[in-house]
């Protein structure tokens, strides 16, 4: 790091949402230090976009620059948790893209390792340090909707059908649930906790890919929770959370910057709030992280480690119940 303790960032793997999340840090002021591809000319092109004074041409290299302090993994899903451990193994905190890892079983592994070498680990799902998420937790807190009935979030995208596309390429992790439905399965968890019960039902693409996925969680109380995600159709993207006292209203694109509305149980308008975000909003992951370091803390509040573990065994229920097995696991029970 810094003389005056600043983190330095490292960009693993420079896709699409590298670029997004590297925008966002240099627009509000982080460190980004160095990238590492595959192939050194993709690193070098990212570097030259950004004005990164490091690129390398494998991420064994990147991992062993001196100049990280933490590296961003933005790879595909099934290389989340060998990418991670490779940064880890060489010392270097590490941020990596949702979902955590393929499976719950990975999760566990990063995590030990992550504890064991003192470093701090943490899933980019940058929905859940977004301003108005923090604003709706603190409404939750004061108790403002009463006791909570239940949540109804979606995420709907039309995404290419080309069976070579990553989405429906089932070598790459692709399909609905781990690309989309993550976003509202998270934000669930994040409100009323893990469920108690889960049903799910889905349909395929022709590569065996999850192209739609449904989800019904059951609570104590009688609280329940639904998502459903697509990659065939765009439908709304708005996202609600109900109470005996009230409700909250949050919408399109409900899990980036947004703003929402709280009624009360009257349906009487009580607040709106709006985001005020330069750019999209994901730097708010990487200052987490940062602060996580700097209190020397392994974990935090607002997505512990143990929930990112939770969620990915959610996931997992979800894919047994609906028959999706990724080729990597084939030879292991899920």
């Amino acid at each position: 790091m810094t003389k005056d303790g600043t983190l330095r960032w490292g960009i693993l793997g420079p896709g699409g949402i590298a670029h997004a999340f590297t925008a966002d840090l240099i627009q509000n002021g982080l460190i980004v230090q160095a990238v590492g591809s595959r192939q050194l000319i993709k690193a070098q092109e990212f570097a030259d976009e950004f004005d990164i004074a490091n690129a390398h041409g494998s991420y064994e290299d990147l991992v062993a620059d001196p100049d990280v302090d933490v590296i961003y993994i933005a790879t595909p899903h099934p290389f989340h948790a060998e990418n991670a451990l490779l940064a880890l193994n060489a010392g270097k905190h590490v941020l990596v893209e949702k979902p955590f890892t393929l499976n719950q079983a990975e999760a566990e592994r990063v995590v030990a390792r992550a504890t064991e070498l003192g470093l701090v680990v943490l899933e980019a799902m940058w929905t859940r340090f977004l301003p108005h998420m923090v604003r709706l937790r603190e409404i939750l807190a004061e108790g403002l909707l009463g006791d909570l009935v239940g949540v109804v979030a979606d995420h709907t995208q039309s995404l290419p059908q080309n069976p070579e596309h990553r989405i429906n390429n089932l070598e790459l992790g692709g399909g609905a649930l781990l690309d989309l439905g993550i976003y509202p399965i998270s934000f669930t968890v994040d409100v009323l906790g893990l469920p108690d019960t889960i049903q799910a039902s889905a349909a395929f693409a022709e590569t065996g890919a999850d192209s739609t996925v449904a989800t019904v969680f059951g609570y104590d109380g009688g609280r329940t929770a639904t998502s459903f995600s697509t990659s065939t159709a765009k439908g709304t993207n708005v996202a609600s959370v109900l109470g005996t006292r009230g409700r909250i209203d949050l919408d399109a694109v409900w899990y980036s910057p947004t703003t929402f509305r709280r009624y009360d149980a009257d349906g009487e308008l009580q607040e709106t709030y709006t985001s005020t975000v330069v750019g999209r909003g994901m730097h708010y992951q990487a200052l987490e992280l940062e602060r996580l370091v700097a209190e020397e803390h392994l974990t935090g509040d607002i997505l512990p480690t143990s929930e990112s573990i939770a969620i990915m065994g959610v996931l997992d229920e979800i894919r047994r119940q609906i028959g999706l097995v990724y080729p990597g696991e084939r030879d292991t029970a899920v």
